[in-house]
């Protein structure tokens, strides 16, 4: 039998516990000292909502899956049949190859081929290591092709700090939120203001947030979001570093259960292979930029 995210790969360091999957390099779990810090899925499920997925080689939705790049048209196959969008990237549900397992730290790999709608290959990279500073988790993407390759790298991580999120106090140190259209796809930017606006750390209440939040304010060359319980002094926090230039930040609907935040680090926005917006270019095989890097990280916040 094989579980339906595959071969299941468990970490540990100074009280942190993380599972990373086979299917999609996922992260299905993350406690500290029996605490979760993220809301992940069973090993006896699938991913649901995209819990714990990296998004690559692109993040979020391409409107009707089509884009140009190098003078020529692209159409990628509609996995958000519902919206008419190519969503997330071609590596969510592959199968991605152990590099090396350690008691502390996971590195696993992926190679994308040339396919109908993405006719470059590359070849995928994901680190995850704990420390007693959390977990860190580098993503790296090398081109394999002959010409340039359009790229954007994302995470789908869900935050989580005890059953409901109505009575946590989130910070998002941003400065502007794209306006979407019916169809989640930008169709401009504005400010961030009124029931947007968690630059300083405010209690969700009922707020209902699926939103792509840039101008980020970073600080020492991170940007650091935190969810905490202003009862107790606990909650969890999610870095970045500055080449995330962009956070989506998704709520579930009020009216249902509500134990989690997605905060889903991005290097380029929704629609970034159309608009050009922060997308990567990686140049040809072999040469100077055909390789991009990036870190995020979890880590669990304490009562002072």
């Amino acid at each position: 039998m094989v579980l339906p995210s595959g071969e299941q790969y468990e970490i540990r360091a100074a009280g942190y516990v993380a599972v990373v999957t086979e299917s999609g390099a996922a992260l299905r779990t993350l406690s500290h000292h029996g605490r979760d810090l993220v809301d992940g899925f069973a090993d006896t499920e699938m991913s649901g909502g995209g819990r714990g997925q990296l998004l690559m080689p692109w993040p979020n939705r391409i409107r009707d899956g089509r884009y140009s790049f190098g003078g020529r048209e692209h159409q990628l196959g509609l996995s958000d049949p519902t919206r008419g969008n190519a969503s997330h990237g071609l590596a969510r549900w592959a199968s991605w190859t152990v590099e090396e397992h350690t008691g502390t730290s996971v590195s696993l790999v992926h190679r994308v081929m040339a396919q109908s709608g993405y006719p470059w290959a590359l070849d995928l990279h994901v680190l995850y290591d704990l420390t007693a500073d959390g977990l860190v988790v580098t993503q790296t993407a090398t081109n394999l092709a002959p010409e340039p390759a359009p790229y954007a790298s994302g995470a789908h991580p869900y935050l989580a700090v005890g059953t409901t999120i109505e009575d946590l106090e989130l910070l998002v140190p941003a400065r502007t939120r794209l306006v979407v259209d019916d169809r989640r796809l930008p169709i401009g930017t504005e400010p961030v203001a009124g029931a947007y606006d968690f630059a300083t750390p405010r209690r969700i209440g009922d707020t209902v947030l699926d939103d792509g939040f840039g101008d980020l304010r970073h600080e020492d060359g991170r940007v650091t979001v935190t969810l905490l319980d202003p009862r107790t002094g606990r909650g969890v926090a999610l870095w970045v570093d500055d080449r995330h230039r962009w956070l989506q930040v998704f709520t579930p609907p009020a009216d249902g259960g509500r134990p989690a935040i997605a905060v889903e680090p991005m290097t380029a926005p929704a629609d970034a292979f159309n608009s050009g917006t922060d997308l990567t270019t990686l140049a040809p095989a072999g040469s100077a930029g055909d390789e991009l890097s990036v870190s995020w990280g979890i880590h669990a916040l304490q009562p002072v």
